[in-house]
C-alpha cells in the first residue's frame, strides 16, 4: 500500500476549507454541465451539423471518455498526489471546450466532446477524493451533500444554459463558457491546494489493466450504441463488439488480480458495502442519465418548448435532488446514520419512472413539473449518499481508488443509459414515423405528397425536424410526430423499473458502519 507524506503547508489546510471547497464545486459544475448543457442544443445542432445518427454521441462521447479517466485519476491520485493531476484534468477540459466551441461538423464536435469527457472524468474523482483528504467523514456528509446539491444544479442548470445559449448567442457558447471557469478554478487550485504526496514506493502503472479497462469500457458503449441502429444486433460489428466486450473484461479481471498495482484492485470487491452500493449505483446511473439526457428534447418536440423553456421546465427537479440531498447530508453529520436514505430514494425513483412512462401527449406541464419533482427528490436522497458509504469503507490512501471504482460503474450505468436510451429513442423515433407519416400524408392529398417527397429527402423526416419546424408542420403530420416523439421515449422509462426495483432490494444489505470522526 502507498504510504504518504503530508505535503508542505498541510497544516494550514483547514482555514482554507472554504476557498478549496469552492473550488471542488466550480469544477464539479463544470463536469456536471458538461454532461447535461446539450441535452436541450441536441435538436439544433443536428439541423445545423446534421446527422441525426451521431445525435447520441454528442451526450455518448463524452460519458465514455469520462468513464475511462474515472480509474486512471483516481488510482495515480492515490500513487502521486492529487492536486497537478486535478490541474491537469481542468487542462484537458478546457481544450475539449474549445475545440468543440469552434466545431464545424458533428464528427469534429464529437472529437472535442470525448476530449473534454476525459478532463470532467478526472475533474469529478479528484474533487471527491480531495474532499475526503480535507474532511473527516463524520463531516463528510455535509460537503458531499452540497456536491450532490451541485450535480442537481448542473442536471437542471445545463438544459437551462444550452437552451437559452441556443436562442440567444448560439449553443457554441455552451462549450466556450468553460473557458473563465476553467481558468478561474485553475488558478484557485495552484494557490491553495496543499495535499498529501505519495512516496516513492511503488509507483509501478498498471498499464495493461488500463489497456484492458479502456478497450472493453469502449466496445460495450459501441455496442449498445450502434445495436439496432447503426447494425442489426445479429451483424457481424456488433457480435464482435459483443465478444471484445466479454472477453476484454475477462482479461481485465485476470491481470487486476495478479497486477502488483493495480488499477482497480480486486480486493475492493471483499467488502460487502463496495459490492452493494457500487451495483445499486451503475442500476441508479443507467435511469438517471437515461431519463435526464432525453427529457429536453421530448419536452421541446412534444410540448412545443422553446429549448430555454425545455431547460426551466427542469426546475422542479433540480429542487427535489437539490433539497433533499443538502438536507440529507447534514442529518447522515448530524446522526451518524445513512442506510436508510439510498433504499427510499431508490423506491422514490422506481415509483418516479413509473409514473412517466405513462405520459402522453396531453399531460399538462403542471403534471410533468410534479413527476420530474419526484423523480429528483429520490436522486437526492441515494447519489451521495453511496459515495460517503463507499469513502467510509476504506483509508485515505485508498480512498480514491475506491471512489474512482465506484463511480466507474456508476458512470458505465450512465453511459449505458444515455448509449440504450439514445439507440432505443432514435429507433422508435424512426419506426413510429415510418408507420404513421404515410397516413397523415394521405389526408392531405397533393400537399401531403410534397412534404412525403421533402421527408424522404430528409431521410425518413427525422434528420432536419427541429422544434421550430415541427410548429410549423400541418395537423396531421404535427399530431403523427408528437405522438411519435411521446411514444418513442415513454416505454423505455417503463423498461427502467424492474432495473431500479432491483437495485433497491440490493440495498438492503448494506451495512451500516461507524462514520469516521478523524482524518488518518
Amino acid at each position: 500500500m502507498v504510504t504518504t507524506s503530508p505535503a508542505p503547508g498541510a497544516q494550514k489546510q483547514a482555514p482554507r476549507i472554504g476557498l478549496i471547497f469552492g473550488a471542488l464545486l466550480l469544477t464539479m459544475l463544470m463536469s456536471s454541465l458538461g454532461q447535461m448543457i446539450f441535452s436541450t442544443a441536441l435538436p439544433t445542432i443536428v439541423g445545423e451539423l446534421g446527422g441525426v445518427n451521431h445525435m447520441s454521441w454528442v451526450i455518448s462521447a463524452f460519458m465514455v471518455t469520462m468513464t475511462i479517466a474515472m480509474p486512471i485519476f483516481g488510482k495515480l491520485g492515490d500513487m502521486v498526489g492529487r492536486k497537478w493531476l486535478y490541474i491537469f484534468g481542468i487542462a484537458v477540459f478546457v481544450l475539449g471546450s474549445t475545440m468543440g466551441g469552434f466545431a464545424q461538423s458533428m464528427e469534429l464536435l464529437i472529437v472535442a466532446r470525448a476530449i473534454q469527457g476525459f478532463g470532467a472524468g478526472g475533474m469529478m474523482i479528484s474533487s471527491q477524493a480531495i474532499v475526503a483528504e480535507v474532511v473527516p467523514a463524520r463531516q463528510r456528509g455535509k460537503y458531499m451533500g452540497v456536491m450532490g446539491a451541485m450535480f442537481g444544479v448542473s442536471s437542471v442548470l445545463g438544459p437551462v444554459l444550452g437552451g437559452w445559449f441556443t436562442d440567444g448567442p448560439g449553443w457554441r457558447w455552451g462549450l466556450w463558457i468553460n473557458l473563465p471557469l476553467g481558468l478561474l478554478a485553475l488558478i484557485v487550485s495552484v494557490l491553495v491546494l496543499h495535499l498529501r504526496t505519495g512516496s516513492g514506493e511503488n509507483r509501478r502503472f498498471d498499464w495493461l489493466g488500463t489497456a484492458l479497462m479502456t478497450v472493453t469500457t469502449a466496445a460495450l458503449i459501441l455496442l449498445s450504441t450502434w445495436g439496432g441502429t447503426e447494425y442489426e444486433w445479429g451483424d457481424p460489428v456488433i457480435l464482435g463488439l459483443g465478444a471484445t466486450t466479454i472477453i476484454g473484461a475477462i482479461l481485465f479481471v485476470l491481470v487486476e488480480l495478479k497486477a502488483v498495482n493495480p488499477l482497480i484492485p480486486m480486493a475492493l470487491f471483499r467488502n460487502r458495502n463496495m459490492v452493494l452500493t457500487t451495483a445499486a449505483g451503475t442500476v441508479l446511473g443507467l435511469a438517471m442519465m437515461g431519463a435526464l439526457a432525453y427529457l429536453p428534447t421530448y419536452l421541446q418536440m412534444v410540448h412545443s418548448l422553446t429549448p430555454t423553456d425545455a431547460g426551466l421546465m427542469m426546475i422542479p427537479m433540480m429542487v427535489g435532488m437539490i433539497g433533499t440531498s443538502t438536507v440529507v447530508g447534514f442529518l447522515i453529520a448530524k446522526s451518524g446514520n445513512y442506510k436508510t436514505y439510498p433504499i427510499v430514494g431508490m423506491a422514490v425513483v422506481t415509483v418516479a419512472l413509473w409514473l412517466m412512462s405513462r405520459l402522453t401527449v396531453e399531460t399538462s406541464l403542471v403534471q410533468l413539473g410534479f413527476l420530474f419533482f419526484v423523480f429528483g427528490f429520490g436522486l437526492g436522497l441515494v447519489m451521495q449518499v453511496l459515495v460517503l458509504i463507499v469513502q467510509n469503507s476504506f483509508p485515505i490512501t485508498a480512498v480514491g481508488t475506491a471512489t474512482a471504482a465506484n463511480n466507474f460503474f456508476r458512470q458505465i450505468g450512465s453511459t449505458l443509459g444515455a448509449a440504450l436510451v439514445g439507440s432505443m429513442f432514435i429507433h422508435n423515433l424512426q419506426s413510429n414515423l415510418s408507420e404513421r407519416l404515410p397516413g397523415a400524408f394521405a389526408q392531405l392529398g397533393e400537399q401531403g405528397a410534397a412534404y412525403a417527397e421533402q421527408f424522404s429527402e430528409a431521410g425518413g423526416g427525422a434528420n432536419s425536424l427541429t422544434p421550430a419546424g415541427v410548429v410549423n408542420l400541418p395537423d396531421p403530420i404535427r399530431e403523427v410526430v408528437l405522438s411519435s416523439y411521446n411514444d418513442g421515449l415513454t416505454p423505455i422509462f417503463l423498461l427502467m423499473v424492474p432495473l431500479t426495483a432491483f437495485a433497491l432490494f440490493i440495498l438492503l444489505p448494506v451495512k451500516q458502519d461507524k462514520l469516521k470522526e478523524t482524518i488518518e
